[in-house]
């Protein structure tokens, strides 16, 4: 399935927020400074550490990391969760947004929780209360707190967000990139003057 958002600022805080109070207790991300929310995507240094920063021992100018520690990790779950650095640029959005959207309920695993495109997957749906929870056919057991337009908007924003963060440079270079145009255009003119200039005096000299 692919996402539909529009990859701005906006919607990438959106996916932060989302990201920190659902996904962060478990996955780091740890190619991306708390700073970089601020400087790259305009968000508030206030906002960031009351609602980013909610790790223990966060800081504001280290990189993004799960406060939990691997070795539990991989007691709880059977391995550490992976780190979504670069998730994005691996895997795609179209897979992360179709595996987030693609947990049923099974009883048989530890977690209680399959997935269609990651079977056998250690990771629980923690999203289940704000999507809802549905069997192995699809069948609704549990509605969730969201409708299925403002679910797969949550779940779209954090996929921006992973995309942000597997290349965190994106905005920076998008800025930079009508004057870098603009420099070469201005190169080109010159170059095609100088051409015409040199040109005359071959033609005089001839």
């Amino acid at each position: 399935m692919t996402p539909h958002y529009t990859f701005n600022r906006t919607t990438v805080i959106a996916g932060a927020r989302y990201f920190a109070d659902h996904c962060m207790a478990c996955h780091s991300v740890s190619s991306l400074r708390y700073e970089y929310l601020t400087a790259d995507l305009g968000m508030p240094k206030k906002e960031v550490k009351k609602d980013i920063m909610l790790p223990n021992g966060a800081a504001f100018k280290k990189t993004i990391v799960s406060p939990m520690p691997p070795d539990m990790a991989a007691k709880w779950f059977g391995k550490p969760p992976p780190d979504l650095s670069h998730m994005d640029r691996y895997l795609g959005s179209k897979f992360i947004y179709t595996y987030l959207l693609s947990f049923y309920w099974d009883p048989a695993r530890p977690s209680g929780w399959n997935n269609y495109v990651f079977p056998m997957v250690a990771m629980p749906n923690v999203l289940a209360p704000w999507g809802g929870t549905v069997g192995p056919k699809g069948q609704v057991i549990y509605p969730g707190k969201l409708s299925p337009a403002e679910y797969h908007k949550k779940v779209a924003d954090v996929v921006a967000f992973l995309r942000y963060a597997s290349d965190p440079s994106y905005f920076k270079r998008m800025a930079l990139g009508p004057y870098v145009i603009g420099i070469l255009l201005l190169f080109t003119i010159l170059a095609y003057l100088l051409k015409t200039a040199y040109w005359i005096d071959l033609k005089k000299k001839g």
